[in-house]
């Protein structure tokens, strides 16, 4: 009793560390760039509207900038966890079993065929990430979803959807200069309004994944075993399947195909406070967050003047890991 006490006042103690990780991703963030701008200098122009030129940074450029790479953080990597739990997989992440993929194409579709229809897009996203999550379950489903029959199924439809992506920019070369950034996943154009198009649903999915680390602890000992808890196993699976999709499709539909962090953010924070989805979902929103914002400031600052999508600085880090993890022996639990 006195142990599981002090195992969990130390997981809390982690996730306090993790929030505060995440406030000072934030305002680093929002005050680094090409114009650096001090923290005191951020918060006297937050809490007080002016006309100088550090205002429009940050109101018009910064703020829904770094808040949109928060949000794109939390949603990629609550997408990942559940797909991780799901699946009992260590492999299950959006971009690597082509949930993301699947999402970017319709997304890609909607872009280049009904640009005027620009609003659509998140549902579109959804539509794509969930048809992909299933046909990959489906693909990989016999007597169970095995490891290497997952990820095979999973390169296998990503590989379906990258070659329709490829086919409509092979047919409308025109227009693929204005989807190059959705491509590559990249925040150098985000808005206010991309913070309302994303807002919604992140805000939804986090508010449906804090009702559910329970059954997806128990759906985590095995189909036999959470049946006999009196979980209605497919049911439950497939409900966490439409959620993952739900937050894959809505991170697509504004940053665009952004790898890795559904697969890394999850691992990292399993480090740290363990399988429990109870102390496994918090701190993943938190370090989510400050991975993607911490990533896109790096992307900023690098090589002033010029930006680099953020796409390419997750790819740097999350190839290694991603074969880091394939060498693993160990089975994910």
């Amino acid at each position: 009793m006195i142990k599981a006490l002090k195992k969990s006042h130390s997981k809390g103690f982690i996730l306090v560390v993790f929030i505060l990780l995440f406030i000072v991703s934030f305002f680093y963030s929002v005050g680094n760039g090409a114009v650096k701008i001090n923290l005191i200098d951020i918060i006297k122009i937050i809490l007080k509207r002016s006309d100088s030129t550090d205002y429009q940074i940050i109101w018009n450029l910064r703020l829904p900038r770094t808040i949109v790479a928060a949000l794109v953080g939390i949603c990629l990597s609550l997408s990942g966890v559940i797909l991780q739990g799901v699946m009992r997989n260590p492999l299950a992440g959006p971009n690597i079993i082509g949930v993301s993929s699947g999402g970017g194409f319709l997304g890609l579709v909607i872009l280049i065929l009904f640009p005027r229809h620009y609003y659509l897009l998140p549902v579109g996203a959804f539509i794509g990430a969930l048809l992909a999550a299933l046909l990959v379950y489906a693909l990989a489903w016999k007597d169970g979803a095995f490891p290497t029959r997952l990820i095979l199924a999973g390169v296998a439809v990503s590989s379906l959807f990258s070659a329709g992506s490829n086919v409509i920019m092979t047919f409308f070369p025109a227009r693929v200069s204005g989807v190059i950034n959705f491509m590559v996943g990249g925040l150098s154009a985000i808005t206010w309004k991309d913070v309302g198009i994303i807002l919604p649903y992140a805000i939804s999915g986090v508010v449906l994944t804090v009702f559910l680390p329970n059954k997806l602890n128990i759906l985590m000992l095995g189909d036999e075993i959470a049946t006999g808890l009196g979980i209605s196993v497919e049911r439950t699976r497939f409900i966490f399947i439409i959620i993952a999709s739900f937050l894959a499709g809505a991170a697509v539909s504004v940053v665009g195909l952004l790898s890795f962090v559904g697969l890394m953010v999850p691992h990292i924070s399993r480090l740290f406070v363990g399988s429990d989805h109870r102390y496994l979902f918090p701190s993943t929103i938190f370090l989510g967050g400050t991975v993607v914002m911490t990533c896109d400031t790096l992307a900023r600052i690098l090589f002033i003047p010029m930006e680099i999508p953020v796409g390419i600085i997750m790819a740097a880090l999350g190839a290694p890991f991603f074969l880091y993890l394939l060498r693993q022996k160990e089975r994910y639990q």
